[in-house]
């Protein structure tokens, strides 16, 4: 597949930076949304489907639940893998995601998780 587009959806400006920065160095293109209606935009808008979404589930507004909840109900872009990166390790393996990463996400973790869905 070889897919390099990833979307994050997190709500905190400085881990959406960090990530953004640490996968564009790997080559990915990354697109960003602060919050989970941002996120449901971005990917309405995006031309070619991300390969990945890392998703926050603790957020203002459109949280992470409503996100999914979208996302899995449209047949276009139910079949996207999602990573959900939360501090509430038990909650965000309740929503069934293809992989959580525990914040703070160390970056080895990150890359691996990405390139297991973008390789």
């Amino acid at each position: 597949m070889n897919c390099k587009n990833i979307l994050v959806v997190e709500d905190d400006r400085a881990i959406r930076q960090m990530f953004k920065d640490v996968l564009e160095v790997e080559g990915y293109n990354v697109v960003t949304a602060g919050d989970g209606s941002e996120g449901i935009e971005q990917l309405k808008a995006l031309s070619d489907q991300p390969c990945v979404i890392l998703l926050d589930l603790m957020m203002p507004g459109t949280n992470g639940w409503k996100f999914l909840d979208f996302q899995r109900a449209d047949p276009a872009i139910s079949g996207i893998p999602v990573i959900v990166c939360s501090a509430y390790n038990e909650s965000a393996k309740s929503v069934k995601p293809d992989a959580v990463l525990e914040k703070p996400v160390k970056l080895e973790a990150l890359l691996g998780a990405v390139q297991s869905f973008c390789a």
